[in-house]
């Protein structure tokens, strides 16, 4: 394990026991929590994306405004939908994002989650054409989307410009040199994560993925990931892909620690279904004192496996909360399993 970072969903609820009771409560604390996790020594500040729901939605002014705070710590998404995403805008987006924290941006891309709405990438103008699913159409974006933070020419330039242009076809402005080997697929399958391996794609595997062996949790997404670093292999390319696993992980250090999440119900995975015919399975949460959590985590094969480790973070509860929780973690639990 090489690094730690957090990921949050980004949760606002007006409820007075919520800390973020608005959109704008979250935005702001996620910038705060960002600059804590930085100065506390966390690698990584990593920010879900959901539509139509109080959580956080348009990830790049958050993410160009993390990157303008802070000066070290990597910047990311795990993951964005790209069903409702116009690949071409977005590579401007990111490449600004990117250019503003210096070249930080690691971006975690899907065909997303389940959704609040009933296929809500159409309200966002977007439909896979006949004979096409959804995940067709999020994988088309996505492919789109890594060709042109390529950076190559493709538009033919007008010959009567508003401003000089230089010779040649014309890419996208701004462009941001090495994103293209930042980006991030979160798969859920065996099969999606070989894809990504393919197109030379880092993984992103979170708290859940499809149930294909009835195996325990962490055993089926270490195997996936082994999956997907042969796939890697064999598709010859140059550089070494990363890897990230995401766990709910808590180290009951103090009072608070302990009422919060210090009940005795995470030590089991669970099955659900995640639409009609998909059949999940979702790792266990992890809470308990440094020593046993060091022993507990040392088991999962998964973090083994992995070079980078996102704790999901409880962000309704504050930002001087969730900047204890990283601390816990980095200082009293990370060192034991060869953290730095």
């Amino acid at each position: 394990m090489k690094k730690i970072g957090f990921l949050s969903f980004g949760h606002w609820n007006p409820s007075p026991q919520s800390q973020t009771r608005s959109a704008g409560d979250t935005l702001l604390q996620s910038i705060e929590l960002a600059v804590a996790a930085e100065e506390l020594g966390a690698d990584g500040a990593y920010f879900r994306v959901h539509h139509f729901a109080r959580q956080l939605a348009s990830p790049f002014p958050l993410l160009a405004a993390v990157g303008a705070r802070t000066s070290r710590i990597e910047i990311g998404t795990g993951v964005i939908d790209m069903r409702y995403e116009n690949p071409l805008y977005m590579a401007e987006d990111a490449g600004s994002a990117d250019l503003i924290s210096r070249g930080r941006l690691q971006l975690g891309i899907s065909r997303g989650s389940p959704e609040q709405v009933i296929e809500g990438w159409r309200h966002f103008g977007y439909a896979p054409t006949e004979g096409q699913t959804d995940a067709d159409m999020a994988r088309h974006h996505t492919e789109v989307f890594l060709d042109v933070l390529r950076g190559e020419g493709f538009a033919k330039p007008n010959p009567r410009p508003m401003f000089p242009n230089p010779p040649g076809l014309l890419r996208l402005e701004p462009h941001a040199p090495g994103l293209r080997e930042r980006i991030w697929w979160g798969a859920s399958s065996d099969a999606t994560a070989i894809w990504a391996a393919k197109l030379g794609m880092n993984l992103q595997s979170s708290t859940l993925k499809n149930d294909e062996t009835g195996e325990p949790f962490h055993i089926q997404q270490a195997k996936q990931i082994r999956a997907y670093r042969e796939a890697w292999k064999e598709a010859g390319h140059e550089r070494s892909p990363r890897v990230s696993v995401s766990r709910s992980i808590f180290a009951l250090v103090d009072d608070r620690d302990r009422a919060y999440f210090g009940r005795g119900n995470q030590g089991d995975d669970s099955i659900g279904y995640i639409d009609d015919n998909t059949r999940a399975i979702f790792g266990r949460s992890y809470a308990a004192e440094p020593d046993k959590l060091i022993r507990e985590l040392a088991q999962d094969e998964a973090i083994a496996e992995a070079d980078t480790l996102l704790l999901t973070v409880p962000n309704q509860l504050g930002v001087d909360y969730n900047a204890h929780v990283i601390e816990a973690i980095l200082t009293q639990v990370a060192p034991g399993l060869g953290w730095r």
